[in-house]
């Protein structure tokens, strides 16, 4: 990859949906994205009633960039290198001995420092988006409950979050108005999206009138993303987009090769026939990247269009439209606003300041003060001395598979588009790619160590 990154260079620009072009008030879908899934745990599984109330408090633990060991209820942070930086069993904290004892100065059991490492198994999960965080709150309150109240030390709650999912989340819920999730976003849109900025929606009619070729690939499903869409950019949407493709079921759209998923035409909203190839831009679901780049080599009239796509997983966006498709790829951090002296840059419009009452969530932007830097942390054990800091492993892999990282599209909509970017590649920089500037906490790069 090149050391400097320019839009006007690319032939197609590729967006993901949620918190990367629809950006959410994320102290009040937190919560609901919370409750509905702790709803369903109460009244249909049997937990304990204690799970439905949250304080303010309790939202300090969330932090991107935590894994969940399933059978044993540990959260870990983890350093570059596969070693534990901090952990807990539930939403308790283990002091830096018991983290030494427990986990040693070895690699994590599950840690693969290959791209083989996966954010998802039988064995562990990864928390990197905003919509997985309340989850990983819950779990960790389900361990608390049933290591109080069960003494239990082996835990099997997975399976009933993902019955969680499938209650709230499937692809008819939206549609059928089941559980809490869909019927409130329904009811109260503003409550809970950002509408996008005039600057975005003039830059995103900029890149189309460049003669760039505009995508739109996301996981949700094809009425809930019509309902977002018409929300944050108005009711001409679609005249913006070429190609709109819903319910990619990334990162697999990307990573499963050579047995593609082939893409699906869609009427009201429901899934038709399969395609064997895609022939033309349009409205489409599932799928896989091979068959949308021959479409878009055909779009284009070129052997090898350059693609690059705006994401804000690096699981299911950034990581796989990297490694298995080569696109340049450019990294929705809200993190980078979130790193000023800890406290969240003020991204909410004030129109809204004020309408909603009892806002006290912490935004999940903000630096954790149980977790620490979402970017580097001292070696558990020493002193928190300069010299003992260390990069996290989800910091390392920004720089290894993101061509910059942004804190939204907003941060960019006013530069020109052949406006060159410091990639990440650039002199292999840990740091070269975060536009506008570096979180504070890398701007001192050389007191890092790879340990």
């Amino acid at each position: 990859m090149a050391q400097h990154f320019s839009l006007a260079a690319c032939d197609v620009v590729g967006f993901d949906l949620d918190h990367t072009l629809c950006r959410y008030n994320l102290p009040e879908s937190a919560p609901l994205i919370y409750n509905s899934f702790a709803q369903f745990l109460v009244r249909e599984k049997g937990y304990d009633k204690e799970l439905l109330t949250v304080t303010p408090e309790h939202w300090d633990f969330c932090c991107k960039g935590l894994a969940l060991d399933l059978e044993e209820g540990n959260f870990i942070k983890l350093a570059d290198n596969g070693t534990v930086l901090r952990a807990s069993h539930g939403t308790r904290m283990m002091a830096p001995e018991e983290v030494a004892e427990e986990f040693g100065r070895k690699e994590w059991k599950y840690f693969m420092s290959d791209v083989g490492m996966a954010c998802r198994s039988g064995k562990y999960y990864f928390y990197d988006n905003y919509f997985d965080l309340p989850g990983a709150l819950l779990c960790a309150r389900v361990v608390d409950s049933l290591t109080k109240n069960n003494g239990q030390k082996a835990f099997d709650f997975w399976k009933d979050i993902v019955a969680g999912i499938q209650h709230n989340y499937r692809m008819s819920a939206f549609k059928e108005n089941c559980g809490i999730y869909f019927p409130e976003i329904k009811r109260d849109p503003g409550r809970y999206l950002h509408s996008c900025p005039e600057s975005v929606k003039k830059w995103l009619w900029q890149l189309k009138n460049a003669g760039k070729i505009l995508m739109l690939i996301t996981s949700s499903h094809s009425d809930y993303c019509r309902l977002l869409c018409k929300h944050i950019l108005g009711n001409d949407f679609a005249d913006l987009f070429d190609i709109v493709i819903t319910n990619a079921l990334k990162p697999g759209f990307f990573s499963h090769l050579p047995t593609q998923r082939p893409f699906r035409t869609l009427e009201n909203d429901e899934e038709q026939e399969a395609l064997p190839s895609l022939d033309k831009p349009g409205w489409y679901s599932q799928g896989n990247a091979v068959h949308l780049y021959e479409l878009l080599k055909k779009m284009t009239g070129k052997p090898e269009p350059k693609v690059v796509y705006f994401g804000d997983s690096m699981h299911s966006d950034i990581f796989p439209a990297r490694h298995y498709s080569n696109w340049e790829t450019v990294l929705i951090l809200e993190e980078l606003k979130g790193d000023r002296n800890g406290k969240p840059e003020d991204s909410e419009p004030q129109e809204k300041k004020g309408k909603y009452e009892g806002q006290k969530t912490k935004p999940l932007n903000s630096l954790s003060k149980k977790w620490g830097s979402f970017f580097v942390d001292s070696i558990s054990g020493l002193k928190n001395t300069e010299d003992s800091l260390v990069y996290t492993w989800s910091c390392k892999r920004i720089s290894t598979y993101s061509t910059i990282a942004i804190p939204s599209i907003e941060a960019i909509a006013e530069l020109p588009l052949d406006y060159k970017f410091t990639s990440f590649s650039s002199n292999n920089s840990k740091t070269a790619g975060y536009y506008p500037d570096p979180p504070v906490v890398l701007s001192n790069d050389e007191t890092l160590t790879n340990k």
